[in-house]
């Protein structure tokens, strides 16, 4: 695995279609249990709901997927809100849509939709983080060769940090794993091979992705 997608951070949006309520809560979890105590949680604040339907997705990759109709239709609740999450490939979060009736009735194809509109507008709301592996690049270079560096980091739109000044230069890039041995070969020959490079430890860093990208996921083919 060389990346994921969940959400930003856990919150709600609330909306209303024709006088009932819809309360999308989402919360970002790490396993089945955790899931399920954030649906009881969501079931105890709303325990004069009509429903409190919900859908999780679990799993790098997303192999454990769950859903619930709560006493909707069935296959008009759960699975729309599990299908906004498949199309979106995103993993380790728990979504429970709450809807309060409004007294008019959505038929089957509105219930469809306002549960899917619901999961994914507060999904918009909340935002999506890409997880992308990265390894730590200990550089150790000479003063002359700094500027240099620092010219070529910006170009690359890299940022080197824990910049360390003694004898020579130490500093830290952190790259896609991937990315690590073209970006080795590029400072070699930059440098002239006048550098020590080290790898350090790798670890799933979080990026926020563009309102774009999260309707592209939203609608792809």
């Amino acid at each position: 695995m060389e990346s994921y997608l969940t959400v930003q951070a856990d919150g709600q949006f609330e909306l209303e279609i024709k006088k009932s309520r819809f309360i999308c809560q989402i919360a970002r979890v790490s396993d089945e249990a955790a899931a399920q105590d954030f649906i009881d949680q969501v079931r105890k604040t709303h325990t004069k709901a009509n429903h409190n339907c919900f859908a999780y997705q679990l799993g790098q990759p997303a192999n454990i997927q769950k859903q619930s109709d709560d006493g909707e239709p069935s296959g008009t609740a759960g699975v729309p809100i599990l299908e906004v999450l498949r199309q979106m490939q995103l993993t380790n979060l728990c979504v429970v849509v709450t809807r309060y009736f409004g007294g008019t009735k959505l038929g089957t194809g509105g219930l469809i939709r306002a549960y899917s509109h619901a999961t994914s507008a507060a999904l918009e709301h909340l935002g999506i983080v890409q997880g992308i592996e990265q390894t730590a690049c200990q550089l150790t270079i000479d003063y002359a060769q700094f500027d240099s560096l620092q010219n070529r980091l910006a170009q690359l739109a890299l940022t080197a940090q824990d910049i360390q000044y003694t004898t020579n230069i130490q500093l830290t890039v952190w790259l896609p794993t991937e990315e690590v041995p073209a970006f080795e070969a590029q400072m070699t020959e930059l440098l002239n091979g006048q550098l020590t490079l080290g790898l350090g430890q790798q670890q799933f860093n979080e990026v926020p992705i563009s309102a774009q990208a999260i309707h592209d996921l939203r609608y792809q083919k």
